[in-house]
C-alpha cells in the first residue's frame, strides 16, 4: 500500500537526519524532495505545492523541541499535514433512516458491485444489520448474476427485477420489499457511468431524488490516481455525494487519489478496499493511513483485527494445553487460520512499524502458509496431537504426502518446538513480566 510513495518520502526526510537544527536551507531541500515524491504519486500539483508550503511555514515558525531532532520534527509535521490532507478525522457511515438507503455510484470497473457486497458483509457482521442488496445495473451483461453470487457468498438477499429496465422503479420497489421483510439497510448497486454521459448522469440523479438516500458513496479505483479525482468532482457536482470509497488499495497504488480527493471535493474518504475477499474492507482513518505512508505501521488497526478474531473460551483451553505440554499441530493450525482471517499477509506486515520498509523487496504471498498446512494435513490425528511420536520414517511419509521434502518437515518441527517452548515460557514469569510492561505502557 503506497510503497513507492513511502520509499520516496523516507528518502526525502532522511536528508534532515544528522543536522543539529532546522534551517531555511535544509528545510527547503527536504521539502523539494517531498513535493517531488507527491507529484510522482500523481498528487495534484497545486495540492502538493500548498502541502509543502504549509509544512515549511510550520517548521520554520517554531523552535525544535528538546526531545526531537530536526529529522523527527519534520516527520511529525509531514505526518500531521498528511492526516489533514486526507480529512483529519475519521468519518463514519450514516445508518439513520428506516431503512437506511445507501446509493453506490462511480465509473464502470471501479469495483462498485464487489464493494457493495463487502459493505453488506461489514454491516451484517460488524453492525448486526439485516441488509438487502439491490441490482440496478440494467445495462451490463451478467451484472445482476455477479451481485447474486456475491450475495450468496455472504448470506445476504439480493433484490432484482428481470426484464425491468427502469432503475428508479426497481429502487423504489426494493425499498418497499425491505420494509415488508424487516431489512434495515438497502444498498443500491447502480450501473457504472462516465461523467460526460449526460443521459446516464441524469438517470443516477433521478434515482438519487427518488430514494433520498442517507448515504451516497462514490467508488474510486485508487489505481487511477489523479483521473479519479477529476471524475469525483464531476460526479459530486451532480450528486453531492456524502463520501468516497477507495478500492484496490492492495494493488500498486500511487496514492494520488487518497491524498488529493478530500481537498478537491471536500468529502471524506469513508472506506477502503484492501483485497479481493469479502472481509477486505476497512473504515478509513486518516491518521493511521499517514502513519503507514511514513513507514510507522498501524498497530491500532492490527490490534483491532486481532481482537475481532479473539475467542476467550478458546484462549483458556489453549492456555491449559500449553501448561500441560499438550499443544499440538491441530492447535497450531487453528492459530494459522485465525491469522488468515485477519486479512492479507502483505496488509498485516504493513501494519507492523518498520516491517514494510524492511521487507519491501520480499514478495509476501497470501499462500505463505500453504506448505505448512499441507505438511500438517499429511499427519495422522495421533501425530498432530502428539508431535513427539514423529520419527524419521514418519517424516518421510509426511513429506511424500504433502509434496515437500524431509528437510522442510524437519524445519517445521524445529520451528514448532521453539514456538511451544516460548509459549510455555510466556505462561510463567516471562509472561507476567510482559503483561506488567504492557500495562505500564497504557
Amino acid at each position: 500500500m503506497f510503497n513507492n510513495l513511502s520509499e520516496k518520502l523516507d528518502k526525502a526526510l532522511h536528508t534532515l537526519k544528522g543536522h543539529g537544527k532546522i534551517t531555511e536551507v535544509n528545510v527547503a531541500e527536504t521539502l523539494k524532495e517531498v513535493r517531488r515524491a507527491l507529484l510522482d504519486a500523481d498528487v495534484n500539483f497545486k495540492i502538493a505545492k500548498e502541502f509543502t508550503k504549509t509544512v515549511q511555514k510550520k517548521a520554520l515558525g517554531q523552535d525544535v523541541l528538546t526531545t526531537l531532532n530536526p529529522g523527527q520534527l519534520m516527520v511529525k509535521l509531514v505526518k500531521d499535514e498528511l492526516t489533514e490532507l486526507m480529512g483529519g478525522d475519521t468519518v463514519g457511515i450514516n445508518l439513520g433512516g428506516s431503512p437506511t438507503v445507501i446509493l453506490m455510484s462511480g465509473l464502470q470497473g471501479s469495483g462498485k458491485t464487489t464493494f457493495s457486497g463487502k459493505l453488506a458483509n461489514y454491516l451484517k457482521t460488524k453492525k448486526s444489520k439485516q441488509v438487502l442488496l439491490v441490482g440496478c445495473d440494467v445495462y451490463r451483461p451478467a451484472a445482476i448474476n455477479q451481485l447474486r453470487v456475491v450475495g450468496e457468498q455472504i448470506g445476504v438477499e439480493v433484490y432484482a427485477e428481470e426484464g425491468n429496465q427502469n432503475p428508479v422503479e426497481i429502487s423504489l420497489n426494493a425499498i418497499k420489499h425491505a420494509k415488508a421483510n424487516s431489512k434495515n439497510v438497502v444498498i443500491i448497486d447502480t450501473a457504472g457511468r462516465l461523467a460526460v454521459d449526460e443521459e446516464m448522469m441524469t438517470e443516477i440523479s433521478n434515482i438519487h431524488k427518488a430514494v433520498s438516500p442517507q448515504e451516497t458513496l462514490f467508488v474510486v479505483d485508487s489505481m487511477t490516481g489523479q483521473d479519479a479525482v477529476n471524475t469525483a468532482k464531476a460526479f459530486n457536482d451532480v450528486l453531492n455525494f456524502d463520501g468516497v470509497v477507495l478500492t484496490k488499495l492492495d494493488g500498486d497504488t500511487r496514492g494520488g487519489a487518497a491524498l488529493s480527493i478530500k481537498s478537491v471535493v471536500d468529502k471524506p474518504i469513508k472506506f477502503i478496499g484492501t483485497g479481493e475477499k469479502m472481509d477486505a474492507i476497512d473504515v478509513f482513518h486518516p491518521s493511521r493511513m499517514a502513519d503507514r505512508i511514513l513507514g510507522m505501521g498501524d498497530v491500532v488497526s492490527l490490534v483491532e483485527r486481532a481482537q475481532e478474531q479473539y475467542d476467550e473460551e478458546e484462549a483458556r483451553k489453549l492456555q491449559k494445553k500449553i501448561a500441560k505440554n499438550q499443544f499440538g499441530f491441530d492447535d497450531f493450525l487453528n492459530q494459522i487460520n485465525q491469522i488468515k482471517k485477519m486479512g492479507s499477509m502483505k496488509d498485516l506486515v504493513g501494519m507492523i512499524p518498520g516491517a514494510g520498509k524492511a521487507l519491501k523487496d520480499v514478495d509476501i504471498d497470501d499462500d505463505a502458509f500453504k506448505g505448512i498446512e499441507a505438511i500438517i494435513h499429511s499427519m495422522t490425528p495421533a501425530e498432530r496431537s502428539t508431535p513427539s511420536m514423529i520419527n524419521a520414517s514418519r517424516k518421510k511419509r509426511i513429506a511424500k504426502g504433502s509434496g515437500t521434502s524431509v528437510q522442510e518437515v524437519n524445519q517445521l518441527m524445529k520451528q514448532f518446538d521453539q514456538m511451544s517452548k516460548m509459549m510455555k515460557m510466556m505462561q510463567g514469569g516471562g509472561g507476567r513480566k510482559m503483561m506488567q510492561m504492557m500495562k505500564g505502557m497504557r
